[in-house]
């Protein structure tokens, strides 16, 4: 007889199921791990090539801007289907398809001589990366139970926002030695390797139903069903919208303004720059402490609602305090990132409510208004610059008019904190 607990499993009745946590665990978490850590590399590496592409290929600024538009857009659409995908026929099948399809499309990009295959190489490597991180969070609760979900799922975000603290600065050591082409050919030729070990190691531990036994037709109709079914759910529409807040304000903030915000307050670009990778920074140790934190407390909701409030009064202290100095402008962006970690528990509060072969598609669905709102708020503050250029306001005065709609984005997920329910599962303990 196969008898259950939180953390532990024993299979004498079904060999197929593979304990939970130990060696193998770790290393089929390590390798999904690698594979998110892959694509922030090489999303942070168009940000940064983007000139060198410009010239080489002769675009148009425009032209420039739509194909970072199109891979926008293309995950945004793709990221809806991916964690179902991964409930329907598990991460065995669905990641090892991913990093090939995320390795073809740096290859297709690094050989690209027209602006028609950018274009087309940045739709290969949405469609590929759409199940990156959610697969990687989907891993860590599949291998390491439900009740350790959130926490690897905390660690997951640990990896990437620490990446993302030091992969520009990585590239752009690299671009002093070889050319944006060799440099992502080299980038196609690693994510081979991790292709092979991927098709190698990563598995499932236990097996997947909803497989495509019944014909295509049918499977997809199965993988649609599933996403309505969590998409019924008030509370996942909930907590992905105070997730899609909270950290839409820290990407609008670790990739555009912080380093602008800074320099308003007389700080040096290099101080700036310093100041968005204490966001990422404060983001990777705050996914570990304030996920673990909730797991200790069983709680969910406070930790949350604590997250909110802090980030509002971070970000007022650099929008409405004078002119701050470097040292505590250092320490509000850490102290924003680490407390922005709470939207992690956005997508711990959505799989609580579902049931466990639904976790991969209530990620997607929490990840993917993540990434939709995450585009809003980047390109509102400037949108409202002209504005306050128009109305006379400079410096601190212009950038609290045009950083106006984050402070008032984050009152509203606030709001919304208290109306949230508590959902911790009742005698689960990590």
């Amino acid at each position: 007889m196969s008898t259950q607990t939180v953390g532990t499993i024993r299979t004498a009745s079904d060999p197929r199921v593979l304990p939970l946590g130990g060696f193998y665990a770790w290393l089929v978490w390590c390798l999904a791990n690698l594979f998110v850590v892959y694509l922030f590399s090489v999303q942070t590496g168009y940000a940064i090539v983007n000139a060198n592409i410009q010239k080489d290929v002769g675009l148009t600024v425009a032209q420039i801007a739509s194909i970072a538009a199109v891979y926008t857009w293309a995950f945004a659409i793709c990221q809806f289907f991916g964690g179902a995908l991964l409930d329907r026929l598990g991460a065995r099948m669905i990641l090892p398809i991913s990093i090939g399809l995320v390795t073809l499309g740096v290859f297709i990009f690094a050989n690209a001589k027209s602006y028609e295959m950018l274009l087309i190489s940045q739709f290969v490597l949405a469609l590929g990366s759409c199940t990156g991180f959610v697969g990687a969070g989907y891993v860590g609760g599949k291998w390491f139970g439900m009740a350790l979900f959130s926490f690897m799922f905390g660690l997951t975000q640990f990896v990437a926002s620490f990446t993302s603290a030091f992969t520009q600065n990585l590239i752009e050591f690299a671009l002093k030695y070889m050319d944006w082409r060799s440099l992502f050919n080299g980038v196609g030729i690693a994510g081979i390797v991790l292709l092979i070990a991927g098709s190698i190691y990563i598995k499932d531990r236990e097996p997947v139903h909803g497989g495509m036994s019944d014909g295509i037709g049918a499977f997809f109709g199965s993988v649609l069903h599933g996403m309505m079914e969590v998409a019924k759910i008030p509370h996942v529409w909930l907590a992905s919208i105070i997730g899609a807040i909270t950290f839409g304000t820290m990407l609008a903030a670790g990739v555009v303004w912080m380093p602008k915000l800074l320099q308003v307050h007389g700080l040096s670009p290099a101080i700036g720059a310093l100041g968005a990778s204490m966001l990422w920074l404060g983001l990777a140790v705050g996914s570990v402490v304030l996920v673990r934190w909730s797991d200790h407390i069983q709680q969910r909701k406070l930790p949350i609602i604590l997250g909110c409030v802090a980030q509002i009064l971070t970000l007022g202290a650099l929008l409405y305090l004078g002119n701050v100095g470097a040292a505590f402008a250092m320490t509000m962006c850490f102290t924003f990132g680490f407390f922005n970690a709470a939207h992690m528990l956005s997508f711990s509060t959505a799989a609580d409510v579902v049931r466990p072969e639904q976790i991969g598609t209530s990620a997607s669905i929490v990840n993917g208004l993540m990434f939709i709102a995450g585009g809003f708020f980047i390109s509102s503050p400037g949108a409202r610059i002209p504005d306050a250029q128009a109305a006379g306001l400079t410096g601190l005065a212009g950038a609290q008019y045009a950083a106006l709609p984050l402070v008032i984005a984050l009152f509203v997920a606030l709001v919304l904190c208290f109306l949230m329910k508590e959902t911790y599962p009742k005698g689960q303990s990590a």
